[in-house]
């Protein structure tokens, strides 16, 4: 059983129109591939996590490079593009082979020769094999891997990833020295919206009666990774920028501090959502929520400046622990920890939470217990008749594994995956939390076929 490895980061760049979407499109939905999506930060989809060769790397989308871009909102979108470059550990240039060899794409061409991350250079539109001498010109741009591809029909493009991919290091994503310089500390990326306080939630962490032993330079350039001591052991306070809430004028601020957010959490052990509880838990709040448990982080919810809420009524706390409690119905096994960064108050309890989630979001179970608990739960509790055509067939569940941890994942081997309805699943996790502590983690769950031996079948299934 294996940990989550820290995923690379690939960004799709070049200049406006030469299908860098349609591409990062092809790479998202061809199911062979696509392992998970990060939904909810953006309107637009702007990362996926993807499985090529065995590997999970993250594949970002950028908007198009213009070397003269005109007016705040055009330099706000070079800027995110720039970004999503300097944070990237390999770069998929994509140019038009229809349109040729023009001179922005040799400006931007220069801009990537100074970066030291693996670059392939993809001619894409070349929809056919007659066209492929197309691409040659574009050879004159000096870049080792040219490789032409056509976007809209998937002709060369997976080749093309899984090349760039095979060039990178095992711990190619930025920030993994981190880790093995202090491998017991507990990663915890504290996130949320702006002005909700998390930067002085970290001051007051670093501040109180614990030494800080070391900064350290994370996953971006910019970035800084705060390593102290506290209860249990050392920690390391990921560094992460507020996520925006959606508006067509903050769209590129957004898509810039959703990508630091994503990285920041591909880091960390354990997310804290810090909200302000004096305006209630908002959508965007859960928004954030449910990126963080999206990612694979044990993840527990803060609720800051408690201190004003203190002095209201006590029928208008109630009402805010309910609006609490009614947006946070998705994820009700995360815990919540009511704190005042400004004052102190509580701030002593964060760690511990934290440390507490780590160990839950890295429980393994042993075999022989796990299948004593499969019993128990069909047992008392069977699952419906799975529906076969006109018939109806019982459905068996056989044997069940721990396959790996943060988040810790499990495979439920069973007579017809198909035929296992959503609301069984959701009792299944529910029953496998109770029984083993794992309150704050996510869980995956993967249901596949009993193995077929008389026709050599592999078993099938979906990931819940």
């Amino acid at each position: 059983m294996n940990e989550r490895p820290l995923a690379p980061l690939i960004a799709i760049v070049g200049r406006p129109n030469v299908g860098k979407s349609t591409l990062f499109n092809r790479f998202a939905g061809r199911r062979r591939a696509l392992v998970d999506d990060l939904p909810g930060l953006t309107r637009d989809r702007i990362v996926e996590a993807v499985e090529v060769a065995g590997r999970r790397v993250l594949v970002v989308d950028t908007a198009g490079f213009e070397p003269a871009p005109t007016g705040s909102l055009g330099a706000a979108v070079q800027a995110q593009a720039r970004a999503a470059v300097r944070d990237a550990d390999a770069i998929l240039f994509v140019v038009d082979g229809q349109a040729g060899l023009l001179p922005e794409d040799d400006t931007i061409a220069r801009e990537l020769r100074r970066s030291d991350r693996p670059i392939a250079l993809l001619v894409n539109k070349i929809d056919t094999l007659k066209h492929e001498a197309r691409a040659a010109e574009f050879h004159r741009l000096g870049f080792e891997r040219v490789r032409a591809i056509s976007a809209e029909h998937g002709r060369g493009a997976w080749d093309a990833l899984e090349e760039i991919v095979a060039a990178l290091p095992e711990a190619a994503a930025h920030g993994s020295a981190l880790a093995a310089d202090v491998p017991d500390a507990i990663r915890i990326a504290v996130v949320g919206r702006p002005n909700v306080g998390k930067s002085s939630l970290v001051n007051r962490l670093l501040g109180e009666e614990r030494m800080v032993v070391s900064d350290e330079g994370g996953t971006t350039r910019d970035a800084v990774d705060s390593v102290l001591e506290g209860p249990g052991g050392p920690y390391v306070l990921v560094d992460t920028a507020g996520i925006r809430r959606r508006g067509r004028r903050d769209r590129i601020g957004e898509r810039t501090s959703a990508l630091q957010a994503i990285r920041s959490l591909e880091r960390a052990d354990v997310a804290l959502v810090v909200t302000d509880a004096s305006e209630g838990f908002t959508d965007q709040d859960a928004n954030v929520l449910g990126v963080a448990r999206e990612s694979g982080c044990a993840t527990g919810i803060l609720l800051n400046k408690w201190d004003t809420v203190a002095k209201l009524p006590a029928s208008d706390r109630e009402r805010l622990r309910e609006g609490v409690a009614m947006r946070t119905r998705f994820a009700a096994d995360v815990p919540q920890l009511a704190i005042s960064a400004k004052s102190g108050s509580r701030v002593d309890k964060v760690l511990p939470l934290a440390r507490e989630l780590a160990e839950s979001g890295r429980r393994r179970i042993a075999t022989a217990e796990l299948n004593r608990w499969l019993a128990d739960v069909t047992h008392a509790h069977e699952p419906a008749m799975a529906q076969r055509g006109a018939r109806k067939r019982p459905l068996r569940f056989l044997y069940a594994t721990q396959t790996g941890v943060r988040p810790p994942s499990f495979v439920i081997f069973c007579s017809d995956p198909s035929g296992v309805r959503a609301s069984y699943r959701r009792y299944l996790e529910n029953r496998l939390r109770e029984r083993f502590e794992l309150q704050g983690t996510p869980i995956r769950i993967t249901l596949r076929g009993r193995r077929e031996k008389s026709r050599g079948a592999r078993p099938s299934g979906g990931a819940s």
